[in-house]
């Protein structure tokens, strides 16, 4: 089996895992986390989003977030932002606080489209066209979160063809790449597979990113079928933080140190310092005042304090 020499990790663990926190999380720690993330050598992550904070109050002091951190070379900071307004507002900030990459999201279900964001997928990519056209001519890059790709909390299974269709919608309106998501994570890896296949005949094997979440303990080996086909980007959060508020149940991302501690133990490149990003993973785990999700970070964390 060839695997792909190297692989880059998207951490999402600052927007799609904090958002869901029911406690308030300081603009300080969540800096912190952004710096401690690239200090263990992540080169993508995704920061905060432009969202309406009555409906993400977690997300309130996206401005600050975005204005407060020390830049690095070479990484990549992305933000949400589902519509016009909240990328009007990220590009409100100084020039040298812009994101370098937006996100928008679509649904492979209507159902899940319809609870989510309250429009129907057509309707959601009609809503991003502009988003996306504004992005681009502001020299922003654009990436499609596609949610819901194996499955939906209330359609159940979702057919390959729903994720060709969404696949093709988001190429059309000039998203670059697209984040194939098992959303409440009940994907198996043949299931994982043809999501992907499916988004393969609109997008490249260098534009596609596999987002699983561990809600069956089956992310890792997701993550591996993925492999398989030669996928090389990944998105994941430190700590295993985040869930989906529209799905009971759900539980959060693959942990970062998870997928991590698999690579490395494959031979595969991340660029990554494990210890590093256990460090990150225990400091947010420690303000949020419960144990870390990753178990490779327990496992190693007891190991190293033993």
């Amino acid at each position: 089996m060839n695997y792909p020499p190297h692989v880059k990790l998207i951490d999402v663990g600052p927007r799609d895992g904090l958002q869901n926190e029911k406690q308030t999380v300081p603009t300080a720690v969540k800096i912190d986390l952004v710096h401690r993330l690239q200090a263990a050598g992540l080169k993508e992550i995704e920061v905060t989003s432009f969202v309406s904070p009555k409906w993400v109050p977690q997300m309130a002091d996206n401005a600050q977030v975005m204005a407060g951190i020390t830049r690095q070379p070479g990484v990549r900071y992305s933000v949400l932002t589902p519509n016009l307004k909240g990328l009007e507002a990220a590009l409100a900030l100084p020039r040298a606080a812009w994101p370098d990459e937006i996100v928008v999201f679509g649904a492979a279900s209507e159902a899940f489209s319809q609870k989510n964001i309250n429009c129907s997928i057509s309707e959601s990519i009609e809503r991003f066209a502009p988003v996306v056209l504004a992005a681009h001519a502001a020299g922003i890059a654009v990436r499609g979160a596609m949610s819901c790709t194996v499955g939906c909390p209330y359609e159940g299974e979702i057919a390959p063809e729903r994720v060709e269709m969404l696949a093709r919608l988001m190429k059309g309106i000039g998203v670059q790449r697209v984040d194939v998501a098992d959303t409440i994570g009940v994907g198996t890896p043949l299931k994982v597979q043809r999501a992907l296949e499916a988004a393969l005949k609109h997008f490249d094997i260098d534009h596609i990113s596999g987002h699983f979440h561990d809600t069956y303990g089956l992310a890792l080996a997701n993550t591996l079928a993925a492999l398989q086909m030669g996928v090389w980007n990944f998105q994941s959060s430190v700590a295993g933080l985040g869930g989906c508020p529209y799905a009971k149940g759900a539980t959060g991302n693959v942990a970062s140190e998870d997928v991590v501690y698999l690579l490395h133990g494959m031979g595969i490149d991340t660029g990554i310092d494990l210890d590093k990003l256990i460090d990150a993973g225990q400091f947010i785990s420690d303000f949020l005042q419960r144990p870390t999700n990753s178990r490779a970070g327990k496992a190693m964390f007891n190991k190293r304090c033993g």
